[in-house]
């Protein structure tokens, strides 16, 4: 049976920028396996799979509990005003659609208690200690170690150095890392390989608003856009805004526009 899908850039403000996705609508009845094996032969960073009564997000290595791209491309997509999605752990999260505009609900973030040791993390990204401010860890699905830099071209010369940095991030009770430049608003991340580089991370957006709300960077309710994407070619605009106080951060939202490249057809199942 054919497989129809759709092929969008998130966070772009036209085709062949931002961070690109397929997209299946109510596809047949498919394994765990079948759909990463989807994902690989796409070789999109992250592909989504909708059903009426949930979605299931998978990049090129795992099946993810949660992502921001795939949902929004997926609801700019389906076309509704608003679209309430089902996530693997059983969580709702909603997204607005308003044309090409696409706007993601994160929810409250949940800061996690840990004590990164500054020239741990700065050496682990190949960076000095004093390029860093104090690292956090946030989660609004995925657990990311917030990596703060001051500027300059620190976030030019971060690259991922430490010979197993997963195992590193579980020590600080997080999944991944964010470099964030402060003054720049400007983000990178890689897969923990240090491999791929990401061209724009959605979850880890909403993760970095509530940092900079919480540490006083920008004011609560602020429109901010957060660039990700230069050093990968693949320049994207990411729509950041936290709510509540520094003391309360109550709730971020992670939006942008989503560009429709294409659809096709998968003619064989794997």
């Amino acid at each position: 049976m054919p497989i129809e899908y759709h092929h969008v850039d998130v966070f772009a403000d036209r085709p062949y920028t931002g961070n690109s996705l397929a997209v299946f609508v109510d596809p047949p009845p498919l394994s765990s396996t079948q759909m990463l094996t989807i994902t690989q032969e796409l070789r999109h960073f992250e592909t989504i799979f909708v059903t009426e009564t949930s979605v299931r997000v998978f990049d090129l290595v795992e099946e993810l509990d949660f992502a921001g791209h795939p949902l929004l491309g997926a609801a700019a997509v389906l076309g509704r005003p608003s679209v309430t999605f089902t996530l693997r752990d059983g969580r709702e999260v909603e997204v607005t659609v308003d044309g090409s505009q696409a706007l993601l609900d994160q929810g409250r973030p949940s800061f996690i208690p840990s004590s990164p040791i500054v020239s741990e993390v700065a050496e682990a990204m190949g960076l000095h200690a004093s390029d860093l401010l104090e690292p956090e860890v946030i989660s609004t699905g995925l657990r990311y170690l917030v990596i703060p830099v001051r500027g300059g071209d620190a976030l030019a010369r971060a690259q991922i150095t430490h010979p197993d940095l997963t195992s590193f991030l579980a020590g600080l009770g997080a999944q991944f890392a964010y470099l964030l430049d402060i003054s720049a608003v400007e983000g990178r991340h890689w897969n923990n390989d240090g491999v791929l580089e990401d061209v724009a991370t959605g979850s880890a957006a909403g993760c970095a608003a509530a940092y900079l709300l919480r540490h006083g960077h920008i004011a609560a309710g602020e429109k901010v856009s957060l660039s990700q994407g230069r050093f990968t070619g693949r320049p994207s605009t990411i729509t950041i805004t936290a709510y509540g106080t520094s003391d309360s951060v109550t709730r971020v939202t992670v939006g942008g526009n989503v560009a429709k490249v294409g659809t096709g057809t998968l003619s064989v199942a794997p």
